[in-house]
């Protein structure tokens, strides 16, 4: 098997990512899973397709991430890791679809616009 490069998305946050057959390695910006995402709840965003396909220890995985912050690159690499697991098996699509790691989550932050203090908020109105 040759390697796989998929790119994944979640708000600023670009994942690239390369799959390879090996032993379940995951390295992020060449650091470990555990040191670059400390918290469990990411690492288990970031494996996620694998647990769902049964696949935890079958392949290598190298990500390069940059932009937003440490959820939206955990997000951002699951949707690449998911596009890949899908390459390598089409199967494993009817079990990542229902999931929604398929899908590229659109939710963006909206735009501050002039005259206003924020994307929303006014500056505050005084009548007199």
């Amino acid at each position: 098997m040759e390697i796989i490069h998929k790119i994944g998305r979640r708000k600023t946050a670009v994942a690239r990512v390369y799959v390879s057959e090996g032993k379940g390695n995951i390295t992020v910006n060449d650091r470990e899973l555990k040191d670059y995402f400390p918290t469990a709840t990411l690492q288990y965003k970031v494996k996620q397709p694998f647990a769902l396909t049964e696949n935890e220890d079958n392949f290598d995985v190298k990500v390069n991430v940059y932009g937003g912050g440490i959820t939206g690159q955990a997000e951002a690499i699951r949707l690449a890791i998911s596009r890949a697991v899908c390459e390598i098996d089409a199967e494993h699509r009817e079990t990542l679809k229902p999931e929604g790691l398929l899908t590229r989550d659109p939710r963006m932050v909206e735009r501050k616009k002039f005259g206003q203090k924020k994307a929303r908020k006014k500056f505050q109105f005084s009548k007199r």
